[in-house]
């Protein structure tokens, strides 16, 4: 467990992540490391669910280390975008559902890390962008590709070029976010969502989350035959034979 990046057991199969870098949870390597530290563990516990969180009062995360960026030639600024991409992407393919619980600003990395995550919860007071066009610079650990995907072309377009903050409201309204919580609320909404889908067959949540990221990726046929695979994989090898014993039986399934 790093300084800045710690977690804790929420329930069986459930994990708790807290950011913690002061003043506002900068991508620096000090989260990089704790990001590919707790990414690490989550892969060694097997865990069904990750909560992504913050322990500073007003910021789930700020964005790029800009102080950092401010130091370096274009050969290291490369390398910190690699390293940073990396955490991104581990965390976006993880095997585990991961829930971003969103308090304060989620800005520039920091909004592209919960965008990475398989859901966003929000508190009522959160604002997120991307104002990466005020520094010259665009977003670039995948926002300029998962923005789009979420909230659509031209609302995205608006967001980037405008580098405006997007309220928690409008940020439900238009899909960046998928629940919205009161103020303060957004772990302990993250925790009981992630309770909930722990107790779920893990195969039919994989099956989902791959499948709607094919109806992104795939022409809509190619799209239809992946879920014929996928809604087969299950019935033949997956846990479908008893969820459905369990819904005969009027009883709770026992998935493993």
């Amino acid at each position: 467990m790093s300084d800045v990046v710690t977690w804790e057991d929420a329930a069986e199969g459930v994990l708790v992540a807290t950011m913690d870098r002061r003043p506002a949870n900068a991508l620096g390597q000090p989260i990089i490391d704790g990001l590919d530290a707790l990414l690490d563990e989550v892969k060694r516990r097997d865990t069904r669910v990750l909560v992504l969180t913050s322990g500073i009062p007003g910021f789930f995360a700020a964005g790029a280390d800009i102080k950092h960026m401010g130091t370096v030639d274009a050969e290291s600024f490369t390398a910190y975008g690699d390293r940073l991409r990396g955490a991104v992407e581990r965390l976006a393919a993880a095997d585990a559902v991961s829930i971003a619980a969103v308090e304060g600003v989620a800005l520039g990395g920091g909004l592209e890390l919960a965008m990475a995550c398989s859901m966003r919860v929000s508190g009522a007071e959160a604002t997120y962008g991307l104002p990466e066009v005020r520094l010259g610079l665009i977003p670039g650990a995948a926002g300029t590709q998962r923005l789009p995907r979420l909230v659509g072309r031209g609302r995205a377009i608006d967001i980037m070029a405008t580098a405006r903050q997007v309220p928690a409201d409008e940020a439900k309204a238009i899909g960046l976010v998928d629940r919205l919580v009161g103020a303060g609320e957004a772990r302990e909404a993250a925790v009981e969502l992630a309770v909930q889908l722990a107790g779920l067959s893990r195969p039919a949540l994989a099956a989902v989350m791959c499948t709607v990221d094919a109806a992104f990726d795939l022409p809509f046929e190619d799209g239809k035959r992946y879920e014929i695979e996928q809604i087969q994989g299950l019935f033949e090898h997956g846990e479908a034979r008893e969820g459905i014993s369990a819904f005969l039986e009027k009883r709770a399934p026992k998935f493993g």
